[in-house]
Parts: C-alpha cells; sequence; structure tokens
C-alpha cells in the first residue's frame, strides 16, 4: 500500500511516499481502507517531534473509509462498515489498523468526507463549547482563527447555543467566512488591535470565555479580555509555544481560570466517544454544522497540504484522498 512515512523530524519535506505492507489486524483491531484522511496541526506537532512519535511513524490522526479486516475478538463493527476515527496515528496511507472500540460507524445521510472532515475538529469544538466552558445562551465567546478548521465550527456552535461571538481572522475573505458561520462582530487582527476592539465591543466588561488556539501572538492579550473568574481554553498553538506563566498572573487579571484540553480526554471511554461523535454527526445530518471542505490533495501531496496549514493560507478542512 501507499503511505506517508516520517523518518526524520522536521519540515514538511521529511514526509515521504512510500511502499507498506497492508497491516493485518491484532484480536482486538479492525483494518479500515482509508477513504479520506484530515489533515489537522497535530500531524504538524508529530512531524515537528514537538508531540513525539516513535520514528519511523505514519502520520495523520483522523479518517474515513470502510472496514476491510477485523481481530478474533473486534466484536464492534463487521467488514463493510463505515467509520471514521481519530486520536490513532497511521492515517496518511491506503489502509491502517485501529482499535475496534475507537471506530465509530458514519450514519447514513454523512458522507465519507464529511466524516473525516469532522472527527477531529467537530469534537474538538463539541467538547470546547459544551464541556470544558458550557457556553449559555446569552454569554460572550472570543474566538481566534474563527475560519479555521474548527473555528468555523465552533462559531457555529456557539451561535446556535445563543451566545455571542467575537471572532477574530486575518482577512475580509475569512471575516465573510466566520460572519455566515454565525459570528456576531468579527476583528480582522491585521488591521486593528483586537484587544482594544474587544474592550470596545464589551463596553470593557470583558468576555466570558477566550477560545485560542494561535497561541503565543494571542494569549496574554487574550487574558486580558476576560471577566473576573473568566476562562481562557487554550487548545492550540499555531504561531507557537506560550511563555511560562506565572500562576498568580491570574489572580491579578481576576481570579481567572486557565486550561490547556486535548480531545482524547474528552472521549477517554468508548461510550463518550460514541456519544460525542454522534453528537457531531447529529448536527450534520440535521444541517445545524455546515462543514467547508475547502481543500482536497491527493496522498502524495501531503507536504503541500502542510505547508498550506502551516502558512495559514486556508480555510475550513484540508484532507488527503487516498
Amino acid at each position: 500500500m501507499k503511505a506517508i512515512q516520517v523518518k526524520r523530524t522536521g519540515g514538511p519535506e521529511v514526509m515521504e511516499l512510500v511502499d507498506l505492507p497492508v497491516p493485518q489486524p491484532k484480536s482486538n483491531e479492525a483494518v479500515v481502507k482509508i477513504e479520506a484522511v484530515g489533515v489537522n496541526f497535530i500531524d504538524v506537532y508529530n512531524r515537528e517531534g514537538r508531540y513525539p512519535a516513535a520514528l519511523p511513524f505514519v502520520p495523520g490522526q483522523e479518517a474515513a473509509g470502510v472496514v476491510s479486516a477485523v481481530g478474533s475478538e473486534a466484536h464492534e463493527v463487521a467488514v463493510g462498515d463505515r467509520v471514521a476515527y481519530t486520536s490513532a496515528l497511521g492515517s496518511y496511507a491506503e489502509y491502517t489498523a485501529v482499535a475496534a472500540d475507537r471506530l465509530v460507524k458514519i450514519p447514513a445521510g454523512v458522507g465519507a468526507r464529511e466524516a473525516a472532515a469532522a472527527m477531529l475538529q467537530g469534537m474538538t469544538a463539541h467538547y470546547l463549547s459544551h464541556d470544558t466552558y458550557m457556553l449559555k445562551k446569552g454569554e460572550t465567546a472570543l474566538i481566534h482563527a474563527a475560519a479555521g478548521g474548527v473555528g468555523l465550527l465552533l462559531v457555529q456552535m456557539a451561535h446556535n447555543i445563543g451566545a455571542r461571538v467575537i471572532a477574530t481572522v486575518s482577512t475580509e475573505e475569512k471575516a465573510k467566512l466566520a460572519r455566515a458561520a454565525g459570528a456576531d462582530e468579527v476583528i480582522l487582527y491585521t488591521q486593528v488591535d483586537f484587544e482594544a476592539e474587544t474592550k470596545r465591543l464589551t463596553g470593557g466588561k470583558g468576555v466570558d470565555v477566550v477560545y485560542d488556539s494561535v497561541g503565543k501572538t494571542t494569549f496574554e492579550k487574550g487574558l486580558n479580555l476576560l471577566r473576573p473568574r473568566g476562562m481562557m481554553v487554550l487548545f492550540g498553538a499555531s504561531s507557537g509555544p506560550v511563555a511560562p506563566l506565572d500562576p498568580l498572573a491570574l489572580t491579578q487579571k481576576g481570579s481567572m481560570f486557565l486550561t490547556r484540553p486535548s480531545l482524547g480526554h474528552y472521549i477517554i471511554t468508548a461510550e463518550e466517544l460514541q456519544e460525542r461523535a454522534g453528537a457531531v454527526f447529529g448536527m450534520i445530518r440535521a444541517g445545524k454544522l455546515k462543514l467547508r471542505i475547502e481543500h482536497v490533495y491527493p496522498l502524495a501531496e501531503a507536504p503541500q497540504a502542510h505547508r498550506d496549514l502551516e502558512g495559514r493560507k486556508t480555510t475550513g478542512k484540508l484532507l488527503l484522498l487516498t
């Protein structure tokens, strides 16, 4: 089978297209013939070595396809089932073996591309808005990178809850996307200071929660925008890691809450995984969550997909097709 392999950490150029054997399932696994692969920043972090993985490895943690083989003790799925998964390394390939209890069956009315686009980013947007900080109607959320993969989904979910959404983006094109997703206010941070503008928009009261996937360039200003006892949800670092923080600063700024969550801790059990994925797929089927699959690449062009993602040249979801 064709697969992308990383033999040494580094830039996009370290990803090589190679031939590997089709995996055989262990007793608790199923082999998935992959149709569509989600491209995410965690793949970049693995490739760079920021999130270490044993070398060599096949990157990618999100895909959808069809079960082609099952292990002797894998009773959750059967050959021929349409399935999707996330948080299991090895999706940049034509086939991969995944623990059967981490697979989610794709419901009728949801295609493989939609499923691959929704698992990691859709469930991330869901846990951020429904669990990490449970948004309520009438509250105000500041969402950075609002036209990105998670951003567009998070804006929609926050809007559907009834929260006021203040979104930050870099271009007018991205601003239009954020508004279409339900953002009440959109700040072009390349033209105005988002801290000053958010304070103006909130009458100096601040926001209830900041959802920050950008990190280094936005974090400190974001803390300054929280109301007393507000929450900073730092769930990514596309601009680089945040500088070390003295917890006393949280007290001085208003007894703030700070969390650095990860999807894996919000789908620990098979039951929680199925419930969260089911909620996201339900939103898609009901038309309440619209996916923007704007960039599609053949598997061999995975390095270019990473360059585009890191260059902030994309909106919505990036997919690789096998």
